[in-house]
């Protein structure tokens, strides 16, 4: 494509990320201000004008669905050629190149996932680990290495660091090792170990770096903000000591610090780069003026960028509503759903928010009941997790005894694990947590039933949840949303210990609560809604400290077309 059709429809700030060639380069984007066009953009516009060579540039992203997205627009862009990849997925294939020339060897078998090696290694050192806690060891062992530390670092780091729940830290600095020595023996990788040795070949080994560098010249990261120091480690052995990097990403939006994203990983990289240019993309095309509005409010003071609508409709303001429960919360949303369907919005351009994926069962039935199907993003429906099915059929084969149902549900819950308090920590055990919690909840909330009948109304609103989704509110966590948007957008749960989330306690841990609803906030192109419930079961509620920063009216949940 002619280089001057590639700039063409580009506003101002997208086409000077487009033109702004050579050397580093930072492009900070905010959300729906068209990031992945203007990159997308700017290495169509770098082959087209010769500055760079279509087959030796590199765009490196973190999932596969972005990739491929990114691999579509390019080769309309004319620049079908350049490799878009995720960082795992390169390092892979030149790990897959080099192995057998370097070592002799085949490639050792790759592990599909962590939790049976752990089980293994934790059973050498006769820990008895429930499946939640093996699989919180496993992403412990995810996070040390996406943060490249050595053993030594991570010992550390594990005595001021949450454990999940009956591990000790020198007993999980014991399983860490355990675990590798299990691995080694078996000749295997994980994931991270794919980063790691492919780092370390280009490190050490001179042939295998100065074939991958003549190969690979140019180099784009998307989401750089999501960065981790492993990841950084192989941008760095990648480029060895040239300079022809651009990165994107929005600081504002990171949150996968608990997968070892840094939020100061942009403004480090301008540190490190003195020289580099730095192009700012802050008019926003998803959002109503009022909907940016409460955005910019939320991050406001915090190094973050100003979005500015580029619509002319500033829209509805962002309506917040209390509620006198969960369930009366669920209710709430899943009537203002309707409420937008009747007045002919369509299904899937709805979507309620929550932080934990068992907030998801409430709403699921609540949509059922006015009439509308729904489809949970990125997880199993609420009653297909494991643990709620054990607890569902213990329900229905406990005799009655006479007590309360909330005493009884809880009783039996315990016996899976459960606990009057959450546990300060996140990963799976938190996730059971969670979902048992949510029925705890539901039986302190029911009224004039025994225990059959709770068992009974649970089976009714499993059958409800496998309707039909074709045209269905979609209901995610925030995480599963980014990079989604949605007209009309129901963020739930904004109480105190939901967002933010009880163990969040430090500063950092309160601002990555505070980036988490600024990214569901920002999900929203026309119609925004806040909710939360005063109680939930006997648990009475504060509303999230971040509502009054918001600057939000109390008000019923409304809805829009």
């Amino acid at each position: 494509m002619d280089a001057d059709a590639i700039l063409a429809g580009l506003d101002e700030q997208q086409r000077q990320a487009a033109t702004t060639l050579g050397g580093p380069v930072a492009i900070l984007a905010g959300a729906g201000t068209g990031k992945t066009r203007a990159i997308t953009h700017r290495i169509a516009y770098a082959v087209a004008t010769g500055e760079h060579a279509e087959h030796a540039s590199l765009a490196l992203t973190f999932t596969s669905r972005a990739a491929g997205e990114m691999r579509t627009r390019l080769a309309r862009l004319g620049a079908g050629g350049v490799q878009a990849r995720t960082f795992h997925a390169a390092a892979l294939a030149q790990l897959s190149h080099f192995w057998p020339r370097i070592t002799g060897s085949g490639m050792p078998q790759l592990l599909a996932q962590k939790a049976s090696t752990v089980a293994d290694a934790a059973a050498q050192l006769r820990l008895r680990l429930p499946t939640a806690q093996l699989r919180d060891a496993a992403g412990e062992i995810e996070w040390r290495k996406s943060q490249a530390m050595t053993m030594e670092d991570y010992g550390v780091q594990a005595r001021i660091r949450p454990m999940p729940t009956g591990i000790d830290p020198e007993a999980m600095l014991d399983l860490h090792m355990a675990y590798e020595r299990v691995k080694d023996e078996r000749r295997q990788l994980d994931f991270e170990d794919v980063l790691l040795a492919t780092a370390g070949m280009l490190e050490r080994e001179p042939v295998a770096a100065d074939e991958v560098r003549a190969r690979y010249r140019h180099f784009t990261v998307d989401e750089f903000q999501d960065v981790s120091p492993m990841q950084q480690r192989v941008l760095d052995a990648w480029l060895g000591d040239r300079r022809d990097v651009c990165v994107v990403g929005d600081p504002s939006q990171t949150i996968y610090s608990f997968a070892g994203a840094d939020a100061a990983s942009l403004s480090r990289f301008v540190h490190d780069h003195p020289d580099a240019e730095v192009v700012r993309l802050e008019r926003s095309y998803r959002s109503t003026g009022a909907i940016v509005g409460a955005a910019n409010r939320l991050m406001r003071g915090r190094e973050a960028l100003t979005l500015h609508a580029a619509s002319q409709e500033p829209g509805p303001e962002p309506a917040l509503a209390a509620h006198g429960n969960d369930s009366a919360e669920a209710a709430a949303i899943a009537a203002a759903c309707r409420a937008q369907v009747d007045r002919g919005a369509n299904p899937g351009d709805i979507a309620i928010l929550t932080r934990f994926h068992a907030q998801s069962g409430l709403l699921e039935q609540a949509l059922a009941s006015v009439g509308l199907s729904s489809t949970v993003r990125g997880s199993r429906r609420f009653f297909e997790i494991p643990v709620v099915q054990r607890a569902v059929l213990m329900l229905r084969s406990a005799p009655p005894d006479g007590r309360p149902v909330f005493q009884a549900v809880t009783d039996i819950v315990m016996g899976l694990g459960y606990r009057a308090e959450p546990p300060a920590t996140h990963g799976e055990e938190r996730a059971q947590w969670d979902a048992l919690h949510a029925l705890v909840t539901l039986a302190e909330e029911t009224d004039g039933t025994d225990l059959a009948g709770f068992a009974r109304e649970l089976q009714r609103r499993a059958a409800t949840e496998h309707e039909p989704t074709v045209a269905a509110v979609t209901i995610a966590t925030i995480h599963a949303a980014k990079g989604l948007e949605w007209q009309h957008v129901h963020v739930c749960g904004l109480a105190e210990g939901l967002l933010p989330v009880s163990h969040a306690t430090s500063l950092a841990e309160i601002d990555e609560e505070r980036r988490l609803l600024y990214v569901a906030i920002t999900r929203a192109q026309r119609t925004l809604s806040l909710t939360w419930a005063r109680s939930s079961g006997h648990a009475v509620r504060q509303p999230s400290r971040f509502l009054a920063e918001l600057g939000t009216r109390t008000a019923t949940a409304r809805g829009g077309r």
